[in-house]
């Protein structure tokens, strides 16, 4: 019985976890489960490089 007990409990987190996580991705917080991945190929890029580089003519 014990065994049936904590399996309804896993049950129940993970179902509150699932909820919480598409509650937050409404909000644009994270991307859970509808919303699909970011095509990283179209977003824009930038060198490391020239993130870490000072530029001299800055005001």
């Amino acid at each position: 019985m014990e065994i049936v007990v904590a399996f309804l409990f896993v049950v129940l987190v993970l179902f509150g976890l699932d909820r919480m996580m598409l509650w937050l991705e409404r909000r644009g917080h994270v991307n859970w489960r509808r919303t699909g991945r970011r095509n990283l190929s179209a977003e824009p890029t930038a060198e490391l490089d020239s993130l870490l580089v000072e530029r001299a003519h800055q005001p």
